[in-house]
C-alpha cells in the first residue's frame, strides 16, 4: 500500500481575521499549485516529478490538428435495467475509483480489507483546439476519456502489483455539466461541451429568467439550448443527453442512467422529488425530457456490471467482466465522499483547475442569485456548492511572466507580507462563473512603483485572489443558513502547497486540514464502489472508515 503519511493541519496565524496570512515555518521546498494532472506544472518544476501524487502517468495532449471523428456505430442502447451477474472471484479484493476530469483521469485502487489506497495512476490530456471564431468554446472528444481510463487504471494496477481480477467493483466520478449528445445507436454526435464552455451564456441568462434563478453558462440545459439553436441538425439526431460520468458508466455497463447529484447540474431537476421537471424541460425543447436519462437513487448502490464486450473491447482486459459498477456521480459529489463531507458543518475547499467550496446539508439550499449551486450529493442529501472557473491556472500565470518555477516563487513569496502591500489580483482570466461574468478578464490592481519587481508579489497575489473568491462563497452559504465550519478540509492539487493552506487558514479564520489523499474525487468513487460491493449505505461506509481522510 502507498503510505498515506500524517494529516497536516494549518491554523490561522492570529485570533482575528486578517486579509490573508503566511506561515513562516512552512516548508518551501515543494509546492503544487496546480492540478496534479497538469503536465505544465511538472514541466515548470522538475522537482515535482518525484513528489507527484500519481507516480504512473501519461499524457494525451491534443495536437493542433486534432479533430472530432465519429466512430463505428454500436447496437441500440438500453435505458437502466436490473443488475445481473456479479463478479465474485475470490481474488476480487479491491475497489476501483476513476475520476474523469478536464485535465486528466485519475484512478485509485482501494483495498477492501485494509481500507487503504493500494495503487494510483493518472493520464493527462487537454481540450480540443478552439474552433475558429469561437473563443468561448471548451470541448473534448469523449474517446479521450476512454483512453484516460485505460492508461490510469493500468498504471494503478502496476503500482499496486495487482492483476485485473483483483477488481471487485468500480465507481466513476466525472467532471460535472458536460453535455454528451448521443444518437439512437448510442454514438457520440459532436464533441462534449464542458463545464468551462461559456458559449451558452446568452441561453443561460434566458433560462435563468424563466426558471427564477440566475443560471450560469456551465449548466447543461443552457448548452442543449445552444446546440438546438446553433447546430439544429445535431439536435435533430440527438436521442440521449448524458453527462461525462453517465457516459463512462454506459460504456462500462450498457446502461443509460444518472444520479441526483450529477443530474442537479443540468439545471432542470426538482431538488425535492429528485426528478426532472416537465415544465422546465418543455421550455428548453419539447423532446428534452425524453432524451434525458433516468435518475437512479444513490441508495440503490449498484448500477450494473461491466459487460464482456467492454472488458475485452475498449478496456483491453483491465477491468474484468462482471465487476460491479456503482451508481457514480459528479466529481464534486465524489470529492465530498472522499473528504468525509457527509454531515452538517463539514466544509471542503478544492483547489484545482476550478476552485470549489461545498458543504453537506440535509435540506435543499436555494440561492436565487445563482452564486451557490443547488446540488444534491451522492448520499441522498444535498451539497450546496460555489464554483469558480479560475483557481490553479491563475497561480501558474506568474510562472509564465517571470520564467520561474513554483519552488522559486514560493521562496520569493515567503518575504511578501499578507495582502501583498495592497496589490490585488482579480483572477478572472478565463471569464468567471461565480460571479456570473462569462466575459470578464483578469486584472492586477493596487500597483505602485516597483510593486511587481518581485515575482513573489504576483505569485502570492494570485493565490490570495483565488482564495477571496472561495471565501465569498463560504460567506454566502452562511447567509443562506449553513452552519459555520469548525475547520476546512482542503483537497486538490493546490492543497499540497503549505503557503496556500496558510492563506486559506487566515482568510477563513479556522484550521485547515489537508487530506492524506488529495485526489478526493477518485477516492470517493472507490469508496462508493466499496460500499456497493459490500451492500451497505455509502454514507454509513464513509463515516465508518474515516482514517483515509
Amino acid at each position: 500500500s502507498a503510505s498515506l503519511g500524517p494529516v497536516p493541519h494549518t491554523t490561522a496565524s492570529t485570533g482575528s481575521r486578517p486579509v490573508v496570512g503566511f506561515d513562516p515555518h512552512a516548508p518551501t521546498a515543494m509546492i503544487v499549485a496546480s492540478s496534479p494532472a497538469s503536465p505544465a506544472s511538472v514541466r515548470a518544476n522538475p522537482t515535482l516529478r518525484g513528489a507527484r501524487t500519481h507516480r504512473r502517468s501519461a499524457s494525451l495532449l491534443p495536437s493542433a490538428s486534432s479533430s472530432f471523428v465519429a466512430r463505428r456505430r454500436r447496437p441500440a442502447v438500453r435505458r437502466r435495467g436490473v443488475a445481473v451477474v456479479v463478479h465474485s472471484a475470490a481474488s476480487a479484493t479491491h475497489a476501483l475509483g476513476v475520476d474523469v476530469g478536464t485535465q486528466g483521469t485519475k484512478a485509485i485502487l482501494y483495498d477492501l480489507s485494509s481500507k487503504a489506497v493500494a495503487g494510483k495512476g493518472s493520464c493527462s490530456y487537454g481540450l480540443m483546439p478552439q474552433p475558429a471564431g469561437r473563443p468561448n468554446a471548451a470541448e473534448q472528444d469523449p474517446s479521450t476519456w476512454l483512453e484516460g481510463v485505460r492508461v490510469a487504471v493500468k498504471a494503478a494496477l502496476e503500482e499496486a502489483g495487482l492483476e485485473p481480477s483483483a477488481i471487485a467493483a468500480v465507481g466513476v466520478s466525472g467532471q460535472q455539466h458536460g453535455m454528451v449528445a448521443l444518437d439512437a445507436a448510442g454514438e457520440v454526435i459532436r464533441p462534449a461541451k464542458l463545464w468551462c464552455d461559456v458559449e451558452s451564456a446568452k441561453e443561460a441568462k434566458e433560462l435563468g429568467a424563466h426558471f427564477g434563478w440566475a443560471m450560469q453558462a456551465g449548466f447543461t440545459s443552457s448548452k442543449v439550448l445552444w446546440m438546438k439553436r446553433n447546430e439544429p441538425d445535431d439536435w435533430a439526431r440527438t436521442e440521449h443527453i448524458v453527462l461525462p460520468h453517465d457516459w463512462i458508466n454506459y460504456k462500462l455497463t450498457g446502461e443509460i442512467a444518472t444520479d441526483p447529484g450529477d443530474a442537479s447540474g443540468i439545471g432542470v431537476l426538482d431538488l425535492t422529488t429528485r426528478s426532472f421537471r416537465e415544465d422546465l424541460c418543455e421550455f428548453v425543447d419539447p423532446k428534452f425530457r425524453r432524451v434525458l436519462p433516468d435518475v437512479v437513487d444513490p441508495g440503490r448502490g449498484v448500477l450494473g456490471t461491466v459487460t464482456a464486450e467492454a472488458s475485452s473491447g475498449w478496456l483491453e482486459g483491465l477491468i474484468p467482466a462482471g465487476a460491479i459498477v456503482s451508481v457514480g456521480s459528479g466529481d464534486n459529489m465524489m470529492s465530498a465522499l472522499g473528504a468525509g463531507c457527509v454531515d452538517p458543518g463539514d466544509l471542503v475547499v478544492s483547489l484545482g483547475t476550478s476552485g470549489t467550496v461545498f458543504g453537506y446539508s440535509s435540506t435543499p439550499v436555494i440561492d436565487a442569485t445563482g452564486a451557490v449551486a443547488p446540488f444534491c450529493d451522492a448520499t441522498g442529501g444535498y451539497l450546496p456548492l460555489l464554483c469558480t472557473m479560475n483557481c490553479t491556472k491563475v497561480v501558474e500565470e506568474p510562472l509564465l511572466w517571470y520564467g520561474r518555477d513554483h519552488g522559486q516563487m514560493v521562496e520569493l513569496a515567503a518575504a511578501v507580507p499578507p495582502g501583498c502591500d495592497g496589490v490585488r489580483f482579480l483572477p478572472y482570466i478565463t471569464g468567471e462563473r461565480t460571479p456570473n461574468w462569462p466575459d470578464a478578464t483578469g486584472a492586477i490592481v493596487g500597483i505602485r512603483p516597483g510593486a511587481l519587481a518581485n515575482p513573489g508579489v504576483a505569485y502570492r497575489a494570485a493565490m490570495e485572489g483565488a482564495t477571496y473568491s472561495l471565501l465569498a462563497g463560504a460567506e454566502r452559504m452562511s447567509e443562506l443558513g449553513m452552519p459555520a465550519p469548525a475547520e476546512v478540509k482542503a483537497v486538490g492539487g493546490g492543497s499540497e502547497s503549505p503557503l496556500w493552506r496558510q492563506i486559506l487558514a487566515d482568510a477563513f479564520d479556522v484550521p485547515v486540514r489537508r487530506l492524506r489523499e488529495s485526489e478526493s474525487a477518485a477516492l470517493g468513487a472507490s469508496m462508493q464502489a466499496a460500499a456497493a460491493a459490500e451492500g451497505v449505505d455509502v454514507r454509513g461506509y464513509v463515516r465508518a472508515n474515516p482514517g483515509i481522510s
